[in-house]
């Protein structure tokens, strides 16, 4: 898939207020508020911004941290990651491949088999059922 570059204004005419603080403006929601965290549903979880599929629910979890968690991406084209040194903290940023959506961040504290706890934000996936 091509890179997706849009101006600023675009996002904002495209996304919701929550999605594009969260995914553009590298924003949190706050823990257990999101649709997404209660989902047990079969399908994919794709990036609110571009529909690029990043994670599978098989590879869900109750992280118990108030956000979906994964323990691996969907694909190695899926996501990359980055530190992020904002806050004062040390952390790895999660973001989409296509479009630069900052999704949530990455964590070594998941369970088998990758140890990755992938902590996203309901508001920056869209989730496609499946039957």
């Amino acid at each position: 898939m091509k890179k997706i570059n849009k101006t600023d204004g675009e996002w904002q005419e495209e996304l919701s207020a929550s999605a594009y603080t969260v995914t553009r403006k590298k924003g949190t929601e706050t823990p257990f508020s999101g649709d997404l965290y209660f989902n047990l549903d079969n399908g994919d979880y794709n990036c609110i911004c571009c529909g690029n599929t990043l994670f599978k629910s098989d590879d869900k979890y109750d992280s118990g941290t108030g956000w979906p968690s994964f323990f691996s991406a969907a694909s190695n084209e899926s996501i990359y990651t980055k530190a992020d040194m904002s806050l004062g903290m040390s952390r790895v940023e999660a973001l989409c491949i296509n479009c630069d959506a900052h999704l949530g961040h990455v964590f070594d504290d998941g369970p088998k088999p990758t140890g990755k706890r992938y902590c996203i934000n309901s508001v920056a996936l869209k989730f496609i059922k499946k039957d």
